[in-house]
């Protein structure tokens, strides 16, 4: 693995907003968070990582709750219930099912969304500089960002005509990737071809239905669904030959081909900036969302040679990130 130049995200340096743990809380308080997400990833580490930075311990200032619907969509609103019944200080979500679960829940407690997928046409927020009610965190801009990874797929392969999409339908946030993504794709003469899965039965019939119309390549859009099965994703793309652009770079760094967007550890870490923020007497109303405005280009390059593929200088020299 080769890093090309160090990424930094571009909500803020976070280390020194960090305050000192001494600082953090007052004294003898014991916090509690709960958690609710599709299923657990090592990529939550990051939130934690940047609550102890913050003076929050779990097992000593901090009680932790964390439960996940295991790809269940349905499941989030039992599971925002039993946090509001714990009388958490805190809900984080990592997901919009779960976000619009916990809003519904509960209009008191506050609500830490920090990947947030269009949180405006959903209705998790008013606006991105008021969010008002009681959810704030981060926007992750996949919806605007399809144009630029459609682009670099036909960079790669220039003679593309027909990729196949796969998204999670039971998330309403992908909704509006997938029509930015439309829209894309007629501006570069592609035929998208959609294909949805809703929990975690439908992938095995949805690599059925992708390989019986034989796209040219896929295109994945991430959410905690895909984010859940993209190695069994990135391994169908490569058992079929298909190159594939992807959202986020834990997708690269699993076997798919090419990933461009934020870095989602970065903003789990400045999802702990709004909890400290909150546990400090802030409310969410006032905290806008943040975006990101730095964003990876990752290259997987054991991936582009089992694809007998040859990714184009110009495009490794814009590389943050190669995979070898």
């Amino acid at each position: 693995m080769i890093t090309r130049r160090a990424f930094i995200n571009g909500v803020g340096a976070i280390t020194l907003a960090s305050p000192l743990a001494t600082e953090a809380q007052q004294a003898g308080k014991v916090y509690r968070i709960g958690l609710i997400a599709n299923a657990p990833a090592k990529v939550e580490d990051a939130l934690y990582e940047e609550l102890r930075a913050r003076g929050y311990v779990e097992g000593r200032n901090l009680l932790v709750t964390r439960r996940y619907s295991e790809g269940k969509a349905e499941r989030f609103q039992e599971l925002a219930a039993e946090m509001v019944g714990l009388k958490v200080d805190v809900i984080v979500v990592f997901t919009t099912p779960a976000a619009l679960a916990a809003k519904n829940a509960t209009r008191t407690i506050p609500i830490v969304f920090p990947t947030a997928i269009d949180p405006v046409g959903n209705g998790v927020v008013a606006s991105l500089a008021q969010p008002g009610g009681n959810i704030t965190g981060g926007a992750i801009l996949f919806g605007e960002l399809s144009p630029k990874r459609l682009q670099l797929l036909k960079e790669v392969v220039p003679k593309l005509t027909r990729v196949a999409v796969l998204w999670n339908a039971a998330n309403p946030a992908n909704a509006a990737v997938w029509t930015a993504s439309e829209h894309a794709a007629r501006a570069l003469g592609l035929t998208l071809r959609p294909h949805q899965v809703r929990g975690p039965g439908d992938f095995d019939r949805v690599f059925v239905s992708i390989t019986s119309e034989r796209p040219e390549a896929i295109h994945v859009l991430a959410d905690s669904l895909t984010f859940q099965f993209r190695q069994q994703i990135s391994d169908f793309a490569t058992r079929q030959r298909l190159p594939g652009v992807f959202d986020v770079k834990e997708m690269a760094e699993a076997g798919g081909l090419i990933s461009y967007g934020p870095n989602v550890a970065e903003m789990l870490r400045r999802g702990a900036y709004y909890v400290d923020r909150i546990l400090k007497g802030a409310k969410p109303a006032e905290l806008p969302l943040e975006q990101p405005t730095k964003f990876e280009l990752v290259i997987n390059l054991k991936a582009a040679k089992a694809l007998g593929l040859t990714i184009p200088q110009s495009l490794l020299l814009r590389a943050d990130q190669l995979i070898e």
